[in-house]
């Protein structure tokens, strides 16, 4: 797994997993459930991941949708 974007904003996560999955790239939501153990301060940014050989089709896909 390639983690491609690293944020605390649940509803970017979102969004951006939506966008890779209308694409064809599925991709997993890593530390969803520590960052909701310590009371969703931000403490601990969630990350999405995809495997290891969409990584530059995501990357792309992100890219042109104006993210990093």
């Amino acid at each position: 797994m390639r983690v491609v974007i690293t944020t605390n904003d649940p509803v970017r996560l979102s969004f951006l997993a939506a966008l890779l999955r209308d694409a064809g790239i599925d991709s997993v939501l890593l530390d969803a459930h520590v960052s909701a153990v310590e009371g969703s301060i931000g403490a601990i940014p969630r990350r999405l991941a995809v495997a290891e050989p969409d990584e530059h089709r995501a990357r792309r896909v992100l890219a042109e949708a104006g993210e990093s």
